[in-house]
């Protein structure tokens, strides 16, 4: 399997994986990172289409930290519970593998590909799943502990990584 299709694949599952874990919280909060989640995925499987397609490709920083940011505020301010269920949190750690995988795929990649713009672009995208990592370990400190989490009014989790 080629490169572009094994990434476009890597995507995809994530994608997925994403959309189940937003069906399976009944968090509002929560649901929407996941799902912003799934569709930075599918801009990555976009991306990773152009590349193999030959055509011209732009990647720039997605904003998902600071979205999320503003929900965790959000979250904050309400009284809605939050999932605190040992296999919700097993299935975000799976996610953070997830993403840890596709993190070291993009790096070995952008090492071994000659066209000088796709290693830039396999580095562009390991650095956005850098963030998803980032994101979904914030995510189960809050699940599970959000007493301690919410506590720091300066939110420094999610400042600029």
């Amino acid at each position: 399997m080629n490169i572009f299709k094994f990434a476009m694949q890597m995507e995809n599952e994530a994608e997925a994986f994403y959309r189940v874990l937003s069906t399976n919280t009944e968090n509002a909060g929560l649901k929407t990172i996941f799902n912003m989640l799934a569709d930075e995925e599918v801009k990555h499987c976009k991306i990773i289409e152009e590349m193999k397609s030959k055509i011209p490709q732009k990647i720039s920083s997605m904003n998902v930290l600071s979205e999320a940011k503003g929900i965790f505020e959000q979250m904050s301010n309400t009284n809605e519970k939050t999932d605190l269920n040992k296999n919700q949190i097993e299935a975000y750690k799976k996610a953070q593998d997830i993403e840890k995988k596709s993190i070291a795929f993009y790096l070995k990649k952008a090492d071994e590909v000659e066209e000088y713009c796709h290693k830039g672009i396999f580095r562009k995208l390991a650095e956005e799943e850098k963030k998803h990592y980032f994101l979904l370990q914030n995510i189960i400190e809050f699940v599970s502990r959000p007493e301690n989490w919410l506590e720091n009014a300066e939110w420094h989790h999610l400042e600029e990584y």
